[in-house]
């Protein structure tokens, strides 16, 4: 790999980690607003910049520009992987018990970032009330709480599809168990890592995942051949232990990137996708949307985030996880400056982004 190629690498991965951070904290003032007319008489027709959250509202007290809780265990843990070299379980599991748990307290309006997930409520009253081990911590929850801080380990491991899907699947476990959402969280994070290095978010995508199947790199089931055709007679399927049972979370990412450059398809204005694909926190709406925006926006960070966040609903983590594709795309000399000047910290965000985005460069 050339100098160009390692510092553009470098670029599209610390874009991937600074967009997911940019994203979280715009969503923070006007996150979880399902009744999009109180969204626009409180924010106006459009926000288009960091704002406070209104002080009878979700992160109350909080200022405008500051991290979410999803924000605050993203950047947890990149600073395990920057000081680790890589994915260390142990000690994200020692920064949890240490760091973490002990600034929450098992009451949703509560915690760094002004409010604690479902998951992470489950998994703090598992850990320290009942005083269960790691591994028997996690809870059921739909979201895409694991999504949020495991997108840093699929940054970390771009090039490297089979340890990414391992570490984002053994990272995700620790607080969601149902299948479903292990295997979009995964796909995700499969999805993210190609942007990383350098694909496109475009109709072929998805093929190139299922290569990645039939080469035994991503742990999904499949039966198919080819391009998805019917498998040859007679011939054995792969046994499944250890493995998702379809690789549909896979094929998700293409029909949804041809359908936003398809003429005939249109979602006007975009921010209308989260009424389209819904304004929920689970899984199967949050990351359809995400990545409808992001194959819209694939080289206008600004339209992508901004869209995202004006969809009101679970705008925080449409907006990180859109954040993430598209600032994978442009890299972070894509991203507007105005974004990384108004992100609370920025300095010592951007300085643990580019520690992970070197390792990157490196795997």
């Amino acid at each position: 790999m050339s100098a160009i190629d390692r510092e553009t690498l470098a670029d599209r991965a610390a874009g991937a980690l600074m967009g997911a951070f940019i994203g979280d904290a715009l969503a923070l003032g006007p996150h979880w607003y399902y009744d999009l007319d109180e969204l626009r008489a409180r924010y106006g027709p459009w926000i288009f910049d960091y704002t406070a959250p209104m002080p009878d509202h979700y992160h109350a007290g909080m200022k405008a520009g500051e991290s979410s809780q999803a924000g605050i265990l993203l950047r947890l843990t990149l600073e395990s992987l920057a000081e680790r070299g890589g994915y260390d379980e142990a000690d994200f599991c020692r920064r949890m018990d240490e760091e973490f748990f002990p600034q929450i307290d098992g009451v949703p309006m509560h915690g760094p970032g002004g409010y604690t997930s479902q998951s992470i409520r489950e998994a703090w009253r598992k850990r320290v009330q009942q005083g269960l081990p790691w591994g028997q911590v996690a809870g059921n929850a739909d979201t895409t709480e694991a999504a949020e801080r495991t997108l840093a380990i699929a940054v970390r491991y771009a090039l490297d599809p089979a340890a990414q899907a391992d570490a984002v699947t053994r990272n995700t476990v620790l607080t969601q168990t149902d299948g479903t959402v292990v295997a979009m969280t995964v796909a995700f994070g499969a999805v993210l890592g190609m942007l990383v290095e350098g694909h496109a978010l475009d109709a072929s995508i998805s093929a190139k995942l299922m290569a990645r199947v039939k080469s035994g790199a991503l742990p999904f089931h499949t039966v198919t051949s080819g391009n998805l055709q019917a498998p040859k007679a007679g011939a054995a399927e792969a046994p499944t232990v250890g493995r998702f049972p379809s690789p549909d979370a896979l094929l998700t990412p293409s029909s949804i990137a041809r359908a936003a450059r398809d003429p005939d398809v249109r979602i006007e204005p975009a921010w209308k996708a989260s009424l389209v694909y819904g304004m929920p926190c689970a899984v199967y709406h949050q990351f359809p949307a995400a990545y409808y925006l992001a194959a819209c926006f694939a080289d206008d960070f600004e339209s992508a985030v901004l869209h995202a966040v004006n969809g009101g609903g679970q705008n925080l983590a449409r907006a990180m996880l859109t954040g993430a594709l598209v600032g994978a795309q442009v890299g972070l000399s894509g991203i507007p400056p105005r974004f990384i000047a108004g992100l609370a910290d920025s300095a010592a965000l951007r300085a643990i982004v580019q520690r992970v985005a070197a390792q990157t460069r490196a795997a």
